[in-house]
């Protein structure tokens, strides 16, 4: 959900709003190459249970580049889904984990991007106070740490 992270990754990534999806949930458990948990979404019938992110739009011929570095195809695929906005229903597309493991948990520095994204496009409180009571992980890697959590300093 940070706009700097998806930036560096599509520069012509824009937001366009936020947009609830109903009937998921968030999950931490989607297998990283790093051996952390990522952010998944998964489908549930639990009452009440929803989705609250953000909704991009960027050029087509950049997709590719973002499905590299998501890793479709060996961890993540891609799936059209409707999200709610305070405009009506919009298609989007997400990406649904293919390799999760209940057991992970995601990296401090993960855990403060995701948490960044969502209080820099104003999400729900309740609903941030949630991802930030996520139980994380210290990264071994101290200098991936200090790279990513660089990201979400405001300037």
């Amino acid at each position: 959900m940070l706009w700097r992270r998806l930036q560096a990754r599509v520069p012509s990534a824009r937001p366009l709003g936020t947009g609830i999806l109903h009937g998921h949930r968030l999950h931490w458990h989607k297998s990283g190459h790093d051996g952390s948990g990522k952010c998944d979404v998964v489908p549930t019938v639990e009452p009440g249970h929803a989705v609250h992110g953000v909704l991009y739009e960027m050029l087509a011929a950049e997709k590719p580049a973002l499905d590299r570095a998501e890793g479709v195809g060996a961890g993540y695929e891609v799936e059209q889904v409707d999200v709610e906005t305070r405009d009506g229903p919009v298609s989007a597309f997400l990406y649904r984990a293919t390799h999760t493991d209940p057991d992970l948990r995601p990296y401090h520095w993960y855990k403060a991007i995701v948490v960044a994204g969502a209080r820099e496009h104003g999400l729900p409180t309740d609903y941030v106070a949630r991802l930030e009571a996520a139980l994380a992980i210290d990264d071994p890697d101290a200098a991936r740490h200090a790279e990513h959590i660089a990201l979400t300093i405001v300037r």
